[in-house]
């Protein structure tokens, strides 16, 4: 017997992420290139949770290994557990390619034991009456469990935690600057369809006509809480990927000037292309450094300006699996410096009685700088990403 070549990829990305420190999302997106749509659909469930589910799935290892695994017979076993306690993988599928994975490391038995003991007993995880608690059971850093606990309270935590380890919804922003009929099911809300089932986005026609995007609904709030108006002159600072730099171009039918800053030549490139392709003959692209920009060198000042800095991304881990393994305090900290610079370089290039929108996807106290008119989403709440949003008129 041989291991599925889902599950073999799953156990290749899942090395990367544990021993490289790569990224899910983007090892994924190259090792699973080859798999038929099935395939690679399994392997990303893996690879996504059980790099989520690390915490709990390693305290469970703790509780029936006593020594160092090896990386390859680690990884088998990770993936083991995860398929017997969060998916409904039949048990003898998921212990039998596990120990496959494992072979020919006589560290495969062990496999073997380990899974067929969890498969028979069970496991009893801590309750999530405390953070410390919490966090083994909901799989999320103690740190940041420890904040929203004394930030949100218990309750809201706890549900948070749980909604983290949900699979994030499908939502696509429907773009009338195409000019194209957009016949998906789903649900709509404003210019979001909410798709229910499967749907290869990026290869869908409608994705390579402009008329569809991926765009979460709480992302797609940004844009219209700038509300920019036809024939004015827009700001959008650290703008790459470019989905509220085209949705604002979308909101004004285009008739206007946005200006859209980017300090990496290549998302600039990204930007740009990504402004092709969904219509936006509004949208210049300039590189430059967000920080550094002034209302001089882009040519005067803007009647409203959207900060949409470089934060922690808390807000987003169901569709990042592995950024809550990477944030820290202290790197919240580095990006609450940089995101002050940059509103600073914002509030200078507004004119008088103009809007300032600022955005963060993170659920992060630290880094709500900017105060005003607020709206903040919840993923357990609002079903979509944790977002903060701060609407200031200028000075």
């Amino acid at each position: 017997m041989s291991a599925s070549p889902a599950r073999r990829t799953a156990l290749t990305v899942l090395r990367r992420v544990e021993e490289q420190g790569a990224y899910a999302d983007r090892a994924l997106h190259g090792d699973a290139r080859d798999l038929d749509p099935r395939d690679r659909a399994l392997a990303k469930r893996l690879v996504f949770g059980t790099v989520q589910r690390r915490a709990t799935l390693d305290w469970i290892i703790a509780q029936h290994v006593d020594r160092r695994l090896e990386p390859q017979v680690r990884a088998a076993l990770l993936l083991g557990l995860y398929q017997l306690l969060y998916t409904d993988v039949p048990p003898h599928a998921a212990v039998a390619e596990s120990v496959e994975l494992a072979k020919p490391s006589p560290g495969a038995k062990l496999v073997n034991a380990v899974l067929r003991k969890v498969q028979r007993e069970g496991v009893q995880l801590p309750t999530d009456d405390t953070p410390e608690g919490a966090a083994i059971r909901h799989s999320h850093p103690a740190w940041l469990v420890t904040l929203w606990w004394d930030w949100l309270g218990a309750q809201e935590t706890r549900a948070l935690l749980a909604a983290d380890n949900e699979p994030a919804e499908l939502a696509l922003r429907i773009n009338p600057l195409a000019g194209v009929d957009v016949e998906l099911e789903g649900r709509r809300e404003d210019d979001a369809l909410i798709i229910d089932g499967p749907l290869d986005v990026l290869a869908h026609p409608l994705y390579a006509a402009g008329a569809i995007t991926p765009m979460s609904r709480a992302s797609q709030r940004v844009a219209r809480a700038v509300d920019p108006q036809a024939g004015e002159r827009i700001l959008d600072l650290c703008a790459a990927p470019g989905g509220k730099t085209t949705h604002l171009a979308a909101l004004m039918g285009d008739e206007g000037e946005i200006v859209a800053v980017e300090r990496h030549p290549r998302r600039a490139q990204a930007l740009a292309a990504q402004a092709v392709r969904l219509h936006a003959t509004s949208v210049r692209v300039q590189v430059a450094d967000a920080k550094e920009i002034t209302a001089d060198a882009l040519g005067g000042r803007f009647d409203r300006v959207l900060v949409d800095p470089p934060c922690s991304g808390l807000g987003t881990l169901r569709s990042h699996p592995d950024l809550r393994w990477r944030v820290t305090p202290e790197s919240i900290e580095a990006l609450r410096i940089e995101q002050e610079a940059i509103v600073a370089a914002a509030r200078g290039a507004l004119t008088p009685g103009g809007r300032l929108v600022y955005s963060t996807c993170t659920l992060s106290p630290r880094e709500e700088i900017v105060a005003g008119e607020i709206v903040r989403t919840l993923p357990h709440r609002d079903k979509t990403d944790g977002f903060y949003i701060a609407v200031a008129d200028g000075e």
